[in-house]
């Protein structure tokens, strides 16, 4: 990571060039840094509508990466996704032009403004993320916004996780892979859980926690910062700072009373310091989304906003793009996709979903990375075993080789009756045979198994997509 500080370059006038620019955090940053009055070049692997709205802003976009692409730059800046050997990288280097991470340049936008609320853990960021951008919409805080997945209230046009505003707050979806949510300024910096993850960077779950805790003292003193009181593994990150706590367990200062039920889905009173702010009704299901609710809450009043924007939002809020997400209905079947992929989120998943009343859970796992996968392979193999069929496909390699003798045929022989396809096209085929009335089907991983589920939710005896809450 450049040891440089990128404010130095980030100036009116100045030309930025952003690599991987049609990325779900580049684009929204190319957008904002443009605003700016920075001028923005970008390059990225594929033509998209990300890179043909950023082209119709008057950001050239070139499609491929070539050494040519950099010329003229002052800096660069690049995803994760981008190597040290990739020629623009080698070119800039070679010119002696600095090349930044994005999240350090978010970092350094981030500083401008008055309010940046992080939302930070292993799992959970994607929807309690959401839920803080509805919240701050109902505020009227006009917020600058970056999820990491899609968000139909800032999807009017496309599918998109971003908006640009012109208020004095900003949220941000904060990753600690890499511990890139260490080069962040938050006022508010949020922790939902710990768990151990990411094991090709971290060394265990010692190194995730100081990584935490580190993220959690970005925003003191002159912030806050909210913790999940449930969680021992995060509550040992925040001892002895002055955290304001969420969560069901006795002496959570924001907590939920009087929970109810209604056809899977939650009601409750949001009780902080012993008072009633709001009571809200759910649009979407599962104990994991009442502690997700709780933590945008606390942000919210932490942030002084009030318990009226916390119900309005909360209770427009229908789930975030691949989250829990209706693809259609297949042969009498409904399909749903969702992005877990670590074990406490198909753990969550599943648990959410039992009350709904469907007489079969199938759930089709594509486990991601092999790191993981082999890191986790006991606990995968426990939670698999909630559901009424697993069914799993090859692994999803994402950045890494297969060289861990690691495989999802050796998952699927450790759940009892589990099922194994290799390919995708045979997962769908297996799917289509086995759905049926009364049956629930769970496309779940962050790789491409969401491809099954488009398809499953057109076939035949479908309905298709249905719009509305995700449940």
């Amino acid at each position: 990571m450049e040891k440089r500080d990128i404010r130095t370059f980030l100036k009116p006038g100045a030309k930025a060039h952003l690599m991987g620019i049609g990325g779900v955090s580049m684009e929204p940053l190319a957008e904002v840094l443009h605003g700016a009055g920075i001028r923005v070049t970008g390059s990225d692997m594929r033509q998209s509508e990300a890179t043909d709205q950023l082209q119709a802003l008057g950001i050239p976009v070139a499609i491929g990466h070539a050494a040519e692409n950099v010329a003229g730059a002052e800096l660069v800046i690049r995803t994760a996704a981008v190597h040290d050997d990739n020629p623009e990288i080698v070119a800039a280097r070679a010119a002696g032009i600095p090349v930044f991470e994005r999240s350090q340049a978010w970092g350094a936008i981030m500083r401008d403004y008055k309010n940046a609320l992080c939302v930070a853990g292993t799992h959970g960021k994607t929807t309690t993320t959401s839920m803080c951008t509805h919240i701050a919409l109902a505020q009227g805080a006009d917020p600058t916004v970056m999820i990491g997945g899609s968000l139909p209230i800032l999807s009017q046009d496309r599918p998109k996780g971003y908006r640009v505003g012109k208020g004095d707050t900003i949220i941000l979806e904060s990753c600690e892979y890499c511990n890139s949510f260490l080069s962040f300024y938050p006022t508010v910096a949020v922790i939902l859980n710990i768990e151990e993850d990411h094991l090709d960077f971290f060394k265990d779950l010692q190194d995730i926690q100081n990584s935490f805790r580190k993220f959690a003292e970005l925003a003191l003193p002159r912030g806050s910062v909210v913790v999940n009181g449930d969680d021992p593994n995060t509550c040992a990150v925040a001892a002895g700072l002055d955290a304001f706590t969420f969560g069901l367990e006795p002496g959570a200062e924001c907590t939920a009373a009087n929970l109810t039920w209604e056809k899977g889905l939650p009601r409750f009173d949001i009780v902080v310091h012993g008072e009633v702010l709001t009571h809200v009704a759910l649009q979407v299901p599962g104990l994991h989304n009442v502690k997700n609710a709780l933590a945008a809450a606390a942000a919210a009043v932490c942030l002084g906003w009030s318990g009226e924007a916390v119900k309005e939002g909360l209770e427009a809020f229908c789930g975030a793009g691949r989250r829990f997400e209706k693809q259609g209905v297949c042969n009498g079947a409904d399909v749903y996709d969702d992005y877990a992929h670590h074990p406490g989120e198909i753990k969550a998943l599943l648990s959410a979903v039992k009350p709904l009343g469907y007489q079969r859970v199938v759930c089709a796992f594509q486990p991601h990375t092999y790191s993981r996968t082999k890191a986790l392979f006991d606990e995968f193999a426990e939670v698999l075993r909630l559901a009424d069929v697993a069914v799993l496909t090859d692994i999803y390699a994402a950045r890494e080789t297969d060289d861990l003798g690691v495989s999802s045929k050796q998952l699927a022989q450790a759940v009892p009756g589990a099922l194994y396809f290799p390919t995708l096209d045979e997962l769908e085929q297996g799917l289509r045979a086995l759905a049926k009335p009364g049956d629930l089907i769970l496309l779940v991983g962050a790789g491409d198994i969401y491809a099954v589920g488009k398809r499953l939710g057109r076939c035949a005896g479908s309905d298709g997509p249905e719009r509305g809450p995700n449940w």
